[in-house]
């Protein structure tokens, strides 16, 4: 980081003391009953103008499927079920999230998405979804999470256990952006405040040396620029293979 980075950087964070308090008194956790509704509201946007990307993106399920079956999903982090819509019909599709305030939301999408089978919603974190079995699944999907969780490795780990093998890890995720760009700038230095604002958002993560430390047999990455905000405009998209 350059001085004029960490003198800022330290500013918001001093800025931020009363956040800090306020999740080590355990206050925060009202926030989260909120987060689901900013979530829906803002998910809105968010396909909206990542629509064709997505579309793009979950092309590929369907080949993935096994002797003419349902294609077998499992989404960690699914919020409030952006991403039902772009499923491939008669799919099976397991939701897992660590917010249970979520399920409000991810009902009336699953209402709105009727040519999907849902087979349950698995209250876990990323990094531990003992309740799933091993190598049951098709497709693991994840969009949007791995900014948050607290171990990127053990979530990997995590969908590689729970992959059948040929089977594929869909992403899609912001990324921090190059170092040369006012985005970085602004990602180090406002990233003390995003952490709340985003319940643990973490907008400065190399997400994708994860990736490719992971051992997936074959992955499929891609840098994108997206039509969003400057702190979640760098994005990488693809899918990797058991």
């Amino acid at each position: 980081m350059t001085f004029p980075m960490k003198f800022w950087t330290f500013v918001v964070n001093a800025l931020c003391v009363p956040l800090h308090l306020i999740q080590a008194v355990g206050l925060y956790e009202i926030y989260k009953r909120v987060f689901p509704f900013c979530v829906y509201r803002i998910s809105i946007t968010y396909n909206e103008k990542m629509r064709d990307k997505k579309r793009e993106l979950f092309r590929s399920v369907s080949e993935f499927g096994r002797d003419g079956k349902p294609v077998t999903i499992l989404e960690i982090g699914c919020g409030s079920g952006t991403n039902f819509e772009f499923y491939p019909p008669g799919s099976k599709v397991t939701c897992t999230d660590p917010n249970p305030h979520f399920k409000k939301y991810l009902n009336k999408c699953m209402d709105q998405n009727d040519h999907l089978t849902y087979e349950n919603f698995v209250v876990s974190s990323g990094e531990d979804m003992s309740s799933v079995e091993d190598d049951s699944v098709d497709v693991v999907v994840c969009t949007l999470v791995l900014c948050t969780v607290h171990d990127i490795t053990q979530t990997l780990r995590e969908v590689h256990r729970i992959l059948r093998p040929g089977g594929a890890f869909f992403f899609l995720e912001h990324v921090v952006a190059d170092p040369s760009t006012w985005s970085f700038f602004f990602q180090h230095v406002l990233q003390p405040a995003w952490y709340y604002f985003g319940d643990g958002c973490e907008v400065t993560r190399e997400t994708w040396k994860y990736l490719e430390a992971a051992g997936f047999s074959e992955l499929k990455l891609r840098h994108v620029e997206t039509p969003l905000i400057f702190m979640i405009k760098p994005h990488i998209v693809g899918y990797a293979v058991k």
